[in-house]
């Protein structure tokens, strides 16, 4: 699989954010995709070493949209928890 295929994008809330800190990131994922496969990617791409990997998958929730207010699910989302080792992922850019 290409790294495209795997990471699809940077988690970026508050509670995520917090976790940068302490030099663990959160990034969604592909449902297919596996921890081994998540830290070479991450290895790769950042350039930085992996202590652990954890995953979770949150069920989707079901929404009420359109004019009939139809029920709709959600898809599942699975996303990685990376703890690095040495480095740091600059997710979000300062503002110069």
């Amino acid at each position: 699989m290409r790294i495209q295929d795997i990471l699809i994008k940077p988690v970026v809330t508050e509670k995520a954010l917090n976790g940068n800190a302490k030099g663990v990131y959160v990034f969604q994922v592909t449902k297919d995709a596996s921890k081994n496969q998540v830290r070479e990617v991450i290895e790769k791409l950042f350039k930085v070493e992996v202590a652990s990997v954890a995953s979770v998958t949150t069920k989707g929730k079901v929404r009420k949209v359109g004019r009939r207010l139809r029920a709709r699910q959600l898809p599942d989302v699975k996303k990685m928890y990376i703890t690095l080792k040495k480095g740091s992922i600059d997710i979000v850019p300062s503002s110069a």
